[in-house]
């Protein structure tokens, strides 16, 4: 019985995670160009391990700029952090929030990508 809930509770932990990370991965970033003296923010899609990659990185990045009086160790932040980015809140879904909105934003530069 004890296994069976072990089991239960390690998938249940897992789906949280990939969900979490579905929710902070972007779809587009931006990228200084330069052209002619000037420099552009032109939008570009983000690769599938560049995604992850930065979905990890915000993650522990707002994790640990959770503030230090509401929790202790740095597990509980992250699973703070988790749990706020399952529900599409947190610092880190603001951060892939923010990115869109940037890349959006510069669209009229997206001619410059090559």
């Amino acid at each position: 019985m004890m296994q069976l809930l072990a089991q239960k509770t390690e998938k249940d932990a897992l789906e949280v995670f990939t969900l979490s990370l579905d929710n902070i991965k972007p779809q587009m970033e931006v990228k200084a160009r330069r052209i002619g003296g000037a420099a552009y923010q032109v939008p570009t899609p983000v690769r599938g391990d560049r995604r992850e990659a930065l979905a990890i990185r915000w993650l522990i990045t707002a994790s640990r700029a959770r503030p230090s009086r509401e929790y202790h160790t740095f597990a509980e932040k992250l699973v703070a952090e988790l749990m706020d980015a399952t529900n599409n809140l947190g610092a880190a879904v603001k951060k892939k929030l923010d990115t869109h909105r940037m890349a959006e934003a510069n669209k009229a530069f997206a001619h410059f990508r090559w």
